[in-house]
């Protein structure tokens, strides 16, 4: 059988670590992109296209590579024809980390063994149908199976946030947080889009809005209104960071001038990032949030499929722009201003491990364990030899200790045994290193620490338990 109890543990130290202290830990999901609709309803998935490949670019871009043609991906193809597409790409992806997940979401999901091949995808496909109707996997079942202590979706500020009321009240026992994503108050540089928006920003905050400063009023009553709502992160999706600093006068005249409908210049948009970011990092410190910046995504590389499929459908890679030096001006304006929130940092460039890790040590200030996270694996390096590389280059300049460890950021649901895979990995390290004798042969030490890892951090970290409980009062 290929995914068996030791998959992936090499060793025999390794087998012990995960199945006493990594295998059976809650979850807690800190980032992701489920839908909060779906799980206030309580989504049933009426087949296998619905749960495993509607909107699952990674699985796109496989099927791409496949020659499989677009219709099949977000094309108007049956779903059963884009599950029998899938089928066929599945044997071609021998060493992506797609086999891996698929098989592991076959067996925990549905208990099945088989490849997924089109040898074998009518009868995955009848079988896994007739499990999707039961309860145990709908959108809330799925988090009760997996015993998803609590999870974090990614919202825009204009979100009403009524599914996350929904379920506060639901008395749902895995917590569901908002998260508060405005990527979109920066696009200065697009006025249509960017005034559409801010027209839904006012609307949604009650908050008539002529100029800057009603701009960033707007804002913070969202922000507080997400707070209320037991919101404890934000997130932000960037390229780089942006360190072009100006004053608020500044500011405020380039958003008067894209409100007219001129676009903002590049030196404008940067300009106009800076001041924003500052005013999102002094709110999040403000109230004890966690703040998390992506960054090093090259998107929408392909301007054609842009155009037809727009943004999030897999035309997005790997970026090479230089990233400390506005990092550091950008930690170091708050900071001196000791308004530096709790900050998790991810890279999308392997080459970057060490900058980023050795640049949050920078800004730990002794206030609490792990202040600032060099975060977990993302996007194209949420695989097992990146997650290595992530864990050896925290381990060799940080405090692996300390680590908050994994996120699915999936729009998936069934992406979960991603939380394993990774679980996985972490116990292979670590026993092959007690093995090797470089770090004490001791397990408990070593698997107390797996385990903070696995869960105990991140809840500690981000207080959203806490947060539950004064926010139910509050509302």
């Amino acid at each position: 059988m290929f995914i068996h109890e030791d998959f992936l543990l090499n060793n025999t130290t390794a087998k012990s670590l995960f199945h006493t202290y990594a295998e059976q830990e809650p979850i807690l999901d800190y980032h992701c992109h489920l839908s909060s609709k779906d799980l206030a309803q309580d989504r049933k998935f009426e087949n296998l296209f619905e749960v495993c490949l509607e909107g699952d670019h990674y699985k796109w871009r496989a099927m791409r590579a496949h020659g499989i043609d677009e219709r099949f991906c977000t094309g108007d193809a049956t779903p059963y024809e884009k599950f029998q597409a899938w089928a066929r790409t599945a044997p071609q992806t021998l060493r992506n980390p797609l086999f891996h997940w698929t098989q592991l979401e076959l067996k925990r999901y549905f208990g099945i063994t088989e490849f997924l091949s089109e040898r074998t995808a009518k009868s995955i496909w009848e079988t896994g149908n007739a499990m999707l109707a039961t309860k145990d996997l709908s959108a809330q079942g799925i988090l009760r199976k997996f015993k998803v202590s609590a999870l974090c979706t990614t919202d825009d500020p204009c979100d009403d946030l009524r599914y996350h009321k929904q379920m506060a009240e639901s008395g749902l026992e895995t917590k569901v947080y908002p998260a508060f994503r405005p990527d979109k108050a920066l696009a200065v540089n697009f006025p249509e889009a960017f005034n559409a928006w801010v027209a839904k920003l006012g609307a949604a905050s009650n908050v008539d809005i002529r100029d800057l400063n009603t701009f960033l009023e707007a804002l913070e009553q969202r922000h507080q209104h997400f707070h209320q709502m037991g919101a404890r992160l934000s997130d932000h999706g960037l390229d780089r960071c942006f360190a072009s600093f100006c004053s608020e006068s500044v500011a405020a005249a380039i958003f008067s001038k894209v409100q007219s409908g001129v676009a903002a210049t590049p030196q404008e948009h940067d300009q106009f990032a800076s001041f924003m970011m500052l005013f999102f990092g002094r709110m999040d410190a403000a109230k004890g949030w966690t703040s998390q910046l992506h960054l090093g995504a090259l998107r929408n590389a392909n301007t054609r499929r842009f155009r037809q499929l727009g943004p999030d459908v897999g035309f997005d890679s790997v970026s090479d722009l230089s990233q400390v030096e506005t990092m550091r001006a950008y930690l170091d304006r708050l900071d001196e201003e000791n308004c530096l929130p709790k900050t998790i940092v991810y890279n999308l460039n392997p080459a970057d491990n060490y900058a980023f890790a050795t640049m949050v040590g920078n800004f730990q200030d002794g206030s609490i364990p792990g202040k600032m996270q060099f975060g977990s694996g993302w996007w194209y390096l949420d695989q097992k030899e990146a997650m290595g590389w992530q864990i050896n280059a925290l381990s060799n300049v940080g405090l692996l200790s300390h680590f908050v460890g994994m996120v699915t950021d999936s729009r998936s649901f069934m992406s979960y045994p991603r939380h394993e895979y990774f679980r996985r990995v972490l116990c292979d390290l670590l026993g092959a290193d007690m093995e090797r004798g470089e770090i004490p042969n001791d397990e408990e030490t070593v698997g107390t620490m797996i385990r903070n890892i696995c869960f105990q951090n991140a809840q500690s970290y981000l207080g959203l338990h806490a947060a539950a409980e004064k926010s139910i009062t509050t509302r």
